[in-house]
This record gives structure tokens, sequence and C-alpha cells, in this order.
């Protein structure tokens, strides 16, 4: 749907100019806004995110809802913009009051899907992520929904029927799935049908993502776009709390806002789509049996991103390195038990060459591909071709 991001971009600039334009009114009028029911979204005469639930029409229920949006923060300590946020959903599940808001935090031109629950005549925040494509939550047209170890989905009015992962229709009642078997730490496929409308005159038989699993943390989002389908086979047997675990390549890249760095807050080496990978070759280490090596790339905010995977013989576990953004020569520390390595990969041509420290033993040298024990200090490679020569630091053990 990049027509519809696209719109939703200059959107997005126009109201921020709105914003700037208007910053210096009152702040006791600010704080009286009401939350919006509904969002103000439309594709040509079709309301994309329309006031929906049981409660939408409930004024308590939204006066609750605003106050307990207007005093949440997110992880910097940014707040709420009441008047461009919107409430998406309202209403009761399982005799449980939810409450979906889109919540617009023009601090960091950050987009939240606020997820809000009852208790007598209050709301609390329960579930708070943040939307990896920042600033276009409500361009989206599937959004997750996390209610104890149940995964639900709630969908725009663009959706027409929404696959599951086993690749059968969701049932859906004013935009909100029903409960949807998804793994605490694997990816599985959405697809949605969308209808033919002002932005896509023949509609999108099958728009694609990936959920990463119910096991994903917020702030971190957990839906990754998937258009060509590449995603699913890249990810296809590989352990999603791995990828997203404390060493692992999803979360290699901190977040930094105002100089500091923010580990409350979505890395940015976190995946959006394009989620693709490629076999560098089968190594063989110290006489044992080959192994895999799978070079995992994806679109991140801050870029495109790559990582490797290595497939152990005999089953053995999956070891993964961090994140390292695109470059002309990539370099990865591989943490394979008991022999840590370095590998270093590049676009092979006749007039490319690596040069490694003195001494450096290299266990697979071929083009394009050369893997070495990881150093006991800090150590630089080079790779020269006809025009420059590119530098990369590894750090020791």
């Amino acid at each position: 749907m990049a027509s519809v991001r696209w719109r939703g971009r200059t959107a997005t600039a126009l109201l921020a100019l709105a914003l700037t334009a208007t910053g210096c009114g009152p702040v006791a009028q600010r704080q009286q806004a009401r939350l919006p029911v509904g969002y103000d979204s439309l594709d040509g005469a079709l309301a994309v995110w329309p006031a929906r639930g049981g409660l939408a029409a409930d004024a308590d229920a939204t006066a609750a809802l605003t106050e307990a949006v207007r005093g949440w923060r997110s992880p910097v300590d940014d707040r709420v913009h009441l008047p461009t946020s919107g409430i998406l959903w309202s209403g009761e599940v399982g005799g449980t009051r939810l409450a979906l808001v889109a919540a617009d935090v023009p601090g960091e031109s950050a987009s939240w899907l606020l997820q809000l629950t009852g208790d007598g005549s209050r709301y609390t925040v329960t579930r708070a992520v943040d939307y990896t494509d920042r600033g276009y939550l409500v361009y989206a047209d599937v959004l997750p929904v996390q209610l104890g170890a149940e995964r639900r989905y709630l969908t725009s009015a663009r959706v027409e029927r929404l696959l599951g992962p086993d690749g059968r229709p969701l049932a859906v009642t004013d935009g909100l799935t029903g409960p949807v078997a998804v793994p605490a730490c694997a990816a599985v496929p959405l697809t949605a049908t969308l209808r033919a409308t002002e932005s896509l005159p023949r509609g999108r038989a099958a728009d694609r993502l990936i959920d990463l699993g119910t096991a994903t943390e917020p702030p971190r989002y957990p839906l990754v776009r998937d258009e060509s389908g590449a995603g699913q086979r890249a990810l296809h047997g590989l352990d999603t709390c791995q990828l997203a675990g404390e060493d692992g390549p999803f979360v290699s890249v901190p977040r930094r806002v105002r100089d500091r760095e923010t580990p409350e807050s979505v890395p940015r080496s976190w995946p959006m789509e394009q989620v693709t990978t490629r076999v560098l070759g089968e190594i063989t280490l110290d006489g044992g049996a080959s192994a895999e090596l799978k070079q995992l790339s994806w679109e991140s905010e801050a870029g495109p991103m790559t990582a490797l995977v290595h497939r152990s013989p005999g089953g053995g576990p999956t070891v993964v390195s961090s994140a390292d953004r695109t470059s002309t020569l990539q370099t990865y520390v591989l943490p394979v038990p008991g022999q840590p390595l370095v590998v270093l990969s590049w676009r092979a041509s006749r007039t490319t060459s690596l040069s490694t420290p003195p001494g450096t033993r290299r266990l697979v040298d071929r083009p394009g591909l050369v893997v070495v024990p990881q150093p006991e200090s800090n150590q630089t490679f080079s790779l020269a071709n006809a025009e420059r020569t590119y530098y990369r630091s590894v750090s020791g053990r």
C-alpha cells in the first residue's frame, strides 16, 4: 500500500506544520481536549478507521479513556497529542472492557498503539507498542492485539478478508478477530485482502505480514511487512525470541534520544519489512561436518541491516550474530560455542582483495567470504578495490 503510506506521510507533514503553528495556544485548551472516537483518515469516501466496538458511543467510557491516555508517557517521557489521536475500538471482550487507541506522540514523531483495560470507572494502559514505520500507524490495515496469551487483530475498513497463519479466513466482528493461534517464538504469516478504494483502484489480493510471535515484548511492534513472501521463508525454523533476545540481531542497534541511549525504546535495528536471506556457503570447522552459513537481511528504521545465521550440523543449536549495517565490507562476530569466529563478507570481483592482520589464520578463504578466529584484542581488516580501501574493526574477546 505504498500510495496510501506516501499520502500518509504528506498528511502527517502538514499536520506537523499545523501543530507547530498552533503550538503557542493556552495549555489549558490543550488539556481540555477529548480523544476523538475513530480516526479521521479517509481513502476516498471510505473511513479507514471508523469508531467501532460496543462502547464507542459511550461518553463516560470516552472520558475515562481520555484521562488514561492523557496520563500515559512514552519511555522517553513524551505525551500523547490528543486531538490527532483516536479511539479505534472500545467495547468488551470476554467480559473485560478493552480499548485500542492510535496515539500520536509528536516528540519523536512516533505512533503508538495503546491497549487499555477498564476496571470500574477507570481505564489503564496495559500494553503500548511503538509502530515500526514511525508516524504512520493509521495507514496500516492490520494491528496486533494481545490479551493474556491470546493474539487477536484489529482490521481497518479496507480489509475484506484476513487469512490466519493456517491460511484460513479469520472470523472478524466489528473489526476485531477472535483468538488466533500464534506461537510465542516463531514467525507466522498473515494475509489481508484489501477492497478497491481510491488509493487502490483494483484492491489488493494479498497484503502480506509476518507476526514475530506473542513473546515479542512491548514496545517492540510484532508485525513486519512481507510483500514478496520472502520474509516468511527467511524466518522459517528460526527462533524469533533468539533473534529479539538481549544479544540478538534485531536489537543490536540501540535508539539514541537526546544524545543518550534509550534501551527501553524500540531498537533502531528492529525489522520493518523486506526480510530476506541468502546462503553465503557451507563452512567446515576443525574437520567437523559442514554447516550452512546464511546472511539474514531486513529493512529497519535506520536502514538496511544484515546478520549471520549458522545452523549447526546434526540438529545442534543455531548461532546468530549481532546486526551489521549494510556496508561494502560486512563484518560479523559469530559466537560459536568454544570457537567464536569473525566472518567477513563482500561482493567479490577481480579487483577486490582482503587484507587481514599478520598471523591471522583463515579458516575459510574464498572469494567474497573469509572466516577467522575471533582475535584476543581489537583488529582491523581492510578491503581494497580499484577505487578505494574500506576498513572495519572487530572487537577482541
